[in-house]
């Protein structure tokens, strides 16, 4: 079944992935593509977005897309730095801002009988985010709508099925954002609703049997959702012929390998079970360095997986649970972000000796798309609505060199804070969460004696795609009892402190 598409040219916004899980949260798909690179089949889409950008567009690095394949030909919705490129380079006028036109504002006029603005009514809020502003529409531009601040919030122009809007749809913060998106891609653009998961299992079991045929396939399990999601995938497409190997690299939670293997074993599918804690421990001794610490995660997880991959006959497929934004952020407008922050755990693959062909049957959904898909698969709510856990492990939540005995420790910590957020019903509630073992010792004093012991951080963000992140006030009786118990319980620990950073600046993780 060929599917109705929207194309979304990135100009480099914070906001570009937003805009695309907003258009399938209406069943409709799309791809992101970067605003310079050429696309040979234009054609095949049904509509097209702008979205912002952090650039000016009297700035002499402003970004110059060719929309000749694209304007007055199919419906157009330019956001912010679309809707300023259009008036700037149309025949109107954008100067900078007498105040920089930030955060939340309310629609106080919305032009009558447009639909466009179906549904939605003045004093609806919405979210702005320039410094610039439109002075003057282009040529034919007829005003939509205005804010008390922003005259030009909103145009059209006359003989074309184009749109341009100066403020976000896709935040939450624009209260009918959904609503104006639904206007124009399904009211004005007339793009069918047909992207659901029951359509993308179905379409995706037939895709891969097509693909791969009578091959062999090997997929390295995680226990998380991702690999999980695309291994009953798989599992539905190919059956027996999926080898699954799930290995246990000594940074696991408390008793995780042997409960996820169980879990797998299930549901049907063909797991290995592979312990290399020790291995992975010995490759890690007196590592200190954070990102020397991933890599030689890494490095050992790839030497055991190759053992074992060896060990399948005819091996043809390696299969990865690789997702869109992990595809987007290598190829964006701008080169991905501006800077490497640490070495990601699902990109770089596997060395080139293994000669596998590469398998990823999820790498056009983001995260909440993965999990709907998995619904529709029938997997266990449990496993679906778990937290990110980072490939590293507690690896990255041990700080300064590991050990056994500090592997068991948090091990320890993390089991007690994690079972509390199920027990008080917080679990759900937050996006991730866990604890840190600090490299420092603190003075406490436990009965008549002082102690000289470790001190552990916890952690509890809400996120909704982890790329920003707010620390969760959780409840102080909560705080106050899985202090206690961590520290009479596990041996070790005399500290517990939370931390209230949100990211940016902070990251999720420590290191």
């Amino acid at each position: 079944m060929q599917h109705n598409k929207v194309l979304i040219l990135d100009f480099g916004s914070q906001y570009t992935q937003l805009i695309a899980r907003r258009v399938r949260e209406l069943n409709i798909y799309c791809e992101i593509h970067p605003y310079n690179k050429k696309l040979s089949n234009i054609a095949e889409y049904n509509a097209v977005v702008l979205s912002g950008s952090p650039f000016s567009v009297r700035g002499d690095d402003a970004p110059h897309p060719d929309l000749s394949e694209i304007r007055g030909k199919k419906p157009m919705l330019a956001v912010c730095y679309g809707a300023q490129y259009l008036a700037h380079f149309s025949g109107g006028e954008v100067a900078p801002s007498n105040t920089r036109e930030y955060g939340r504002a309310k629609l106080s006029f919305i032009k009558k009988e447009e639909l466009f603005f179906k549904g939605i009514h003045e004093g609806s809020q919405v979210w702005m985010s320039h410094s610039d502003t439109i002075k003057h529409l282009p040529t034919n531009g007829v005003l939509l709508a205005s804010t008390h601040d922003v005259e030009n919030a909103a145009y059209k122009i006359e003989g074309e099925e184009t749109y341009a809007i100066q403020f976000h749809p896709e935040v939450y913060h624009t209260t009918d954002g959904k609503q104006l998106l639904e206007n124009f891609l399904v009211h004005i653009a007339g793009v069918h609703q047909d992207w659901t998961p029951q359509s993308f299992v179905e379409e995706t079991v037939e895709e891969l049997q097509n693909k791969i045929g009578n091959d062999k396939v090997v997929l390295g399990l995680s226990g998380g959702v991702d690999s999980s999601v695309a291994a009953v995938l798989l599992h539905k497409a190919i059956g027996k012929n999926l080898y699954c190997i799930f290995v246990n690299n000594g940074l696991l939670r408390k008793n995780e390998f042997e409960s996820v293997l169980q879990q797998y074993e299930g549901m049907g599918l063909n797991v290995k079970g592979v312990d290399a804690s020790k291995r992975f421990l010995d490759a890690l001794a007196g590592i200190e360095d954070p990102e020397k610490k991933r890599k030689a995660i890494g490095n050992s997880f790839i030497e055991v997986f190759d053992d074992e991959a060896h060990q399948i006959e005819d091996v043809t497929w390696l299969a990865q649970g690789t997702i869109y934004p992990d595809v987007i952020e290598s190829v964006s407008a701008t080169g991905g972000p501006s800077a490497t922050i640490k070495s990601h755990h699902n990109v770089g693959g596997l060395p080139d000796y293994m000669k596998l062909k590469i398998v990823e049957p999820l790498k056009s959904l983001f995260k909440d798309e993965v999990r709907r898909v998995g619904a529709t698969l029938g997997i266990d709510p449990l496993l679906l609505g778990r937290h990110p856990f980072p490939g590293p492990g507690l690896g990255i939540r041990i700080l300064g060199d590991i050990t056994a005995e500090k592997v068991r420790i948090l091990q320890e910590v993390d089991d007690i804070f994690i079972n509390g957020l199920r027990e008080w019903g917080l679990y759900d509630k937050v996006w991730q969460a866990g604890a840190m073992l600090l490299p420092v010792n603190s003075v406490g004093v436990m009965g008549d004696e002082r102690t000289y012991e470790k001190c552990v951080a916890l952690r509890a963000v809400e996120s909704t795609d982890g790329m920003t992140a707010d620390w969760v006030n959780l409840p102080y009786e909560f705080l106050q009892k899985t202090s206690n118990d961590i520290i009479n319980k596990v041996k070790g620990v005399n500290r517990v402190v939370y931390d209230i950073s949100s990211k940016p600046p902070a990251t999720i993780e420590w290191e």
